[in-house]
């Protein structure tokens, strides 16, 4: 099959098994959701998700956050790792939102990387959740991995797999697909031991076929 079946063969399969693909990370604001990625570097969503909402409540706003403590938001964030640079990221990207974005998480990818800690898949992240913009595609790590296994991509630097994925997925499907990539590494493509046997996605992937 081309790659454009096989594209196709893989959406279909992905949607019939991750029919609601919703993010992980939990949030009610959009800029609740721009801190819950930046959190999650090196860091897994059930651990995020467990930080943001004494996070959340102690910071009910922008505005506090923007006007917080960063060594106060450093010891509830403690936990994920690097709290550091993401308590600075933080507080600084939230001010920036108050003096050049009228307290809104901008919607185009030159104003998102312009925020600290923002990098092109955050911003494709909240570019495809928050404005659905199509062609967005967040290329984390079991992204690379599986696109990889699949034959849809090769190399392991992002940006390199988020261009040749934007080249073969069709920009509507591109933000969904990215989702459930995630749910399958995560339910079947595990890293460690891969469940090849059950996977549907087993016809259309090199790994599997020894190519």
């Amino acid at each position: 099959m081309d790659m454009k079946e096989k594209v196709s063969g893989i959406i279909a399969a992905l949607k019939e098994d991750y029919p609601d693909p919703k993010c992980a990370l939990h949030y009610k604001k959009d800029y609740e959701l721009m801190i819950a990625v930046r959190l999650s570097a090196q860091c897994t969503d059930e651990r995020v998700n467990k930080i943001t909402p004494a996070l959340f409540a102690a910071y009910p706003t922008l505005e506090s956050i923007a006007a917080a403590d960063v060594s106060h938001i450093e010891a509830l964030v403690h936990s994920c790792g690097f709290y550091k640079h993401k308590a600075r990221d933080i507080v600084l990207a939230c001010q920036m939102l108050l003096s050049q974005h009228g307290g809104k998480v901008p919607g185009t990818m030159a104003e998102l990387l312009a925020l600290p800690g923002v990098g092109r898949k955050t911003a494709n992240l909240l570019l495809g959740d928050l404005y659905g913009v199509p062609g967005s595609v967040v290329c984390d790590t079991h992204c690379i991995r599986i696109t990889n296994l699949l034959g849809l991509a090769q190399g392991k630097e992002p940006e390199k797999v988020e261009r040749q994925l934007r080249q073969i997925l069709p920009p509507e499907e591109s933000s969904d697909f990215c989702h459930r990539i995630v749910l399958h590494g995560r339910a079947v493509c595990v890293a460690r031991k891969p469940k090849c046997g059950e996977c549907s996605l087993a016809t259309y992937c090199d790994y599997v076929n020894g190519k």
